[in-house]
């Protein structure tokens, strides 16, 4: 039981920490400021629905994916664990939120945003379920031992998705009550902690690759 836990606990902050919902919140509120607030509730359903539907398809069947391609279970923990890191880093020195903002403004340029559905893209793809999510959920998923193990990693992710889905309906109260600079400090604090998940990640991978104790 403790073990099973553990795991929840650890998969819940790695999945925190990648789909960040205090950083979607601000993009979300700034690509729908003209919508009213039945379309704002119902794009924050879809995109959540639909970045759900994602992560848990890769969850599923994303191991089986990698055998057909011929690549290890090490091999992916290592390279998803690169691949967090450099998102650990992007938080850490605030480019993710850049790249973000600048993803919503391309979005916003040219559009009605009061008519347009963002459900689809930007938000659940690749602003939720993008490469790092995506590899975040396979990787705890193949570090997952037995069917209670995975039902865990996957009560993690629902748990995640449910506080995004909350974050996405409370955007506009949410920025009024965090501000910038409190989300900026956030951020920073959770790319630590995620640099030190992604760090644990390749040791792992390592660990396995080479048959270490």
């Amino acid at each position: 039981m403790t073990d099973l836990l553990s795991l929840f606990i650890s998969a819940f902050v790695t999945l925190f920490v990648v789909l960040d919902p205090p950083g979607c919140v601000p993009i979300f509120s700034s690509l729908t400021p003209g919508a009213t607030p039945a379309h704002r509730r119902n794009m924050a359903l879809r995109s959540t629905a639909i970045a759900a539907g994602v992560l848990f398809a890769f969850g599923i069947f994303g191991e089986r994916f990698l055998t057909a391609l011929g690549i290890s279970l090490a091999a992916f923990r290592i390279a998803g664990g690169i691949m967090v890191f450099l998102i650990a880093i992007d938080m850490v020195f605030e480019k993710r939120t850049e790249r973000r903002e600048d993803r919503a403004e391309e979005v916003v340029r040219g559009r009605a945003v009061c008519e347009e559905d963002i459900s689809v893209f930007p938000m659940a793809i690749p602003m939720i379920a993008g490469p790092g999510s995506i590899a975040a959920v396979m990787l705890l998923t193949a570090r997952a031992h037995g069917f209670e193990a995975h039902l865990v990693v996957y009560a993690a992710l629902a748990a995640v998705l449910a506080t995004m889905l909350a974050a996405l309906l409370l955007a506009g109260a949410v920025m009024r009550l965090i501000g910038d600079k409190i989300e900026a400090m956030i951020t920073r604090l959770l790319g630590v902690v995620l640099a030190a998940l992604a760090a644990q990640f390749v040791v792992d991978g390592l660990r396995e690759a080479f048959h270490l104790a």
